[in-house]
């Protein structure tokens, strides 16, 4: 439809813009929140800028729905001020299907954020952390990590590790305790290293210390293929769940669960990983809804409402994301309830727009 192409190329424009300039904007913000740090460090131009460059795609997905917020308000806006839309409800077009090209948009927008957040945002904000941690001497830059915790098998069964080669696969100073149902001790193992096979760990040089008759006592203990937990486990707990990739994040929930270890935040986070994706449909329903509301400086009346509106929206879900991680809501309603709420009211007061 000629109409479609017109609003598309009207709106477009607008959106590469406004993207490059938030895009810059947040980079810019990153880049000299750390600088004196960087400076005092002695890092070199090209680092910081290599930092910069992977903190991009991170970049463009928080400037994504806003982005489409302000192209989407400017567009409607500026057509309403140069009176086209009135010309458009003269011919008998309803304001809604006239929208319909932003509203695919939008939708395509909010598909597209959850496969960028998931296939490119996470690996390079995790490049751009451990090299940002690496030149300000933080920590080491590889996956491989020291004095790791966990606990498997609904909290029976605790792995303490003195170093984890991921690369290799290899728990080095491995200590591992098991304890009945009732927390009650049954066995410690310490191993000086175990190696993954494919199948299992397979201790080298284990000892086994366990009660007998009121004793504390300790054997070389027999070549085993009891303990299973994937090498992943390990791995995940101690990443950020900002990142890993949606899949990891769940077997991350997963896991702690299973350990009978506190999960509400995680669970949360990986609720929102979805929910936050959506929020480009959102923000396209608040600039369309608010559009033409207003008969004197319509466009600027229009940008400042759809900012209203996208404010009102990320206060209500940093509210009900707070309290779903402390527990008083579940993760599920915490992600979600703003999306659902304002998908609601968006259809509503499009429904009431002029047309």
């Amino acid at each position: 439809m000629i109409l479609d192409r017109y609003l598309v190329r009207h709106f477009v424009p607008i959106f590469l813009v406004a993207v490059s300039m938030f895009v810059m904007l947040l980079c810019m913000i990153d880049l000299f929140a750390n600088l004196v740090r960087y400076l005092n460090n002695g890092v070199s131009m090209k680092d910081v800028m290599l930092v910069s460059y992977y903190y991009l795609p991170k970049s463009f997905s928080y400037a994504l729905p806003m982005s489409l917020l302000f192209a989407a308000a400017y567009t409607l806006g500026d057509l309403y001020a140069r009176n086209e839309l009135t010309s458009i409800f003269c011919a008998g077009v309803p304001f809604w299907r006239f929208c319909v090209p932003l509203l695919v948009i939008g939708m395509l927008a909010s598909v597209f954020a959850f496969s960028f957040n998931d296939i490119v945002v996470i690996p390079t904000y995790k490049m751009k952390n451990e090299l940002s941690q690496t030149l300000l001497n933080e920590r080491p830059a590889d996956e491989s990590r020291t004095d790791i915790v966990i606990k498997a098998r609904q909290g029976r069964l605790t792995y303490a590790v003195d170093y984890f080669d991921y690369p290799g696969r290899i728990l080095n100073g491995l200590t591992i305790i098991e304890h009945d149902s009732e927390g009650n001790f049954i066995y410690l193992i310490r191993a000086r290293s175990a190696r993954w096979t494919g199948d299992h760990w397979a201790l080298n040089n284990a000892v086994i210390y366990e009660w007998q008759d009121d004793f504390l006592v300790y054997n070389p203990m027999e070549y085993t293929d009891e303990y299973k937990e994937d090498p992943e486990t390990f791995r995940r707990n101690m990443a950020n769940v900002e990142e890993l990739r949606y899949t990891d994040a769940r077997y991350l929930v997963r896991d702690l669960q299973a350990a009978g270890l506190p999960f509400l935040n995680e669970l949360t986070d990986t609720h929102h990983r979805l929910s936050f994706s959506t929020v480009s449909f959102v923000v396209i329903i608040i600039s369309i809804s608010m559009a033409g509301r207003f008969r004197k400086n319509i466009l600027l009346m229009s940008l400042l409402s759809s900012l209203g509106g996208a404010v009102v929206f990320y206060v209500i879900e940093m509210i009900t994301m707070m309290m779903a991680r402390t527990g008083y809501i579940s993760p599920l309603v915490g992600a979600w309830f703003p999306v659902l709420v304002f998908i609601f009211v968006g259809i509503l007061f499009l429904r009431s727009a002029k047309t």
